[in-house]
């Protein structure tokens, strides 16, 4: 299994250099960089930075979207992040979130999101494309400039259409739904079963994104795994259910936290029982996060990145791989 750390944006040039070579020096295998309108920095930019200052990990985007960039723009962008990383890059695209909600967009259905993904992969083959998509088009579009056609495309999918879409489509998932077993197991069932629908003979690669920290300090960790365990209240409430849940309190949670990204969220995780919060999120120690890596191994699942929420992000990186390398000694 591998392992990966999902940044967002948010951090000066210099600094955010010198953790991605950290990273890469930590033995990561991926890195992925948010896309999130006006909450972060552009991601190709930071992709771009990334790249520079590493020569192993993939290097991806979690995730654009086909809303705010055309599909013609997001072939360019990856494209160019690809021919600057030596060919390391990965495409994950999705149907795009509530920062959405600031621009008086919303997010992309599921055509519209297929479609993006099918002109992606016509304009990086480099050959003329007419294309008349769901909310966009291509009239003899092609790329002047030489590129990689075989850019992976990994979908970010929670829900049981989007999942089997990407068992159809796709390179590879990048599955958010939690970190307890029915949640991942539920999840790559759907994913299996667009896998059968389109007669492929094997499922795409699964990254889950493990998002919270990893702190000895229990109180602490547990602050930092509460915001997104209340951001799935409100973007994907089925696995708050198979979590335990009671259906009352994700209607009271979903009525506290209307907007915006996890950050957003803090007042209504409050109410969160602290079960609930260690299911969904990394919300513990080094002991605590091993042995959701082992669950997830155990599961099949192909990498896991850890995305921090903790006041000190990289100290809960560096608790992360410490306890990924603890249970790959053990395996």
């Amino acid at each position: 299994m591998d392992s990966g750390v999902a940044l967002q944006g948010v951090y000066p040039p210099d600094q955010f250099e010198a953790y991605v070579r950290e990273i890469e020096e930590l033995g990561f295998d991926q890195l992925w960089i948010t896309d999130s309108s006006l909450h972060s920095r552009n991601p190709y930019v930071y992709l771009t930075l990334a790249a520079r200052q590493t020569h192993r990990m993939t290097l991806g985007t979690a995730v654009t979207n086909p809303v705010t960039r055309h599909p013609a723009v997001t072939a360019v962008a990856i494209s160019s992040v690809d021919a600057v990383a030596d060919g390391r890059a990965i495409l994950g695209i999705g149907a795009g979130d509530r920062p959405l909600l600031s621009l008086g967009l919303k997010p992309a259905r599921l055509a519209m999101l297929e479609d993006s993904v099918t002109a992606i992969r016509a304009l990086l083959t480099g050959q003329p494309v007419t294309f008349e998509g769901h909310g966009f088009s291509l009239d003899d579009a092609h790329m002047r400039l030489e590129t990689r056609a075989d850019i992976p495309v990994y979908l970010s999918a929670s829900g049981p259409k989007t999942l089997e879409l990407a068992g159809r489509i796709a390179d590879g998932v990048i599955l958010l739904c939690g970190l307890h077993p029915e949640g991942l197991q539920w999840a790559m069932r759907h994913i299996d079963r667009g896998v059968e629908e389109s007669g492929r003979d094997r499922r795409p690669r699964i990254t889950v994104f493990a998002y919270g920290a990893v702190d000895e300090d229990e109180e602490a960790a547990i602050d930092a795994g509460r915001t997104i365990a209340g951001w799935f209240a409100q973007t994907a409430p089925v696995y708050c259910q198979m979590a335990g849940l009671s259906p009352d309190l994700i209607a009271e949670i979903r009525a506290r936290y209307e907007g915006g990204e996890f950050q957003e969220a803090t007042e209504a995780s409050a109410l969160l029982p602290l079960d609930f919060v260690q299911r969904m999120s990394l919300s513990g120690g080094v002991a605590s996060a091993q042995a959701h890596i082992r669950n997830m191994r155990d599961l099949g699942v192909d990498a896991v990145a850890v995305f921090p929420l903790s006041r000190d992000r990289m100290a809960t990186v560096r608790n992360f791989r410490t306890a990924f390398e603890a249970e790959r000694e053990v395996d």
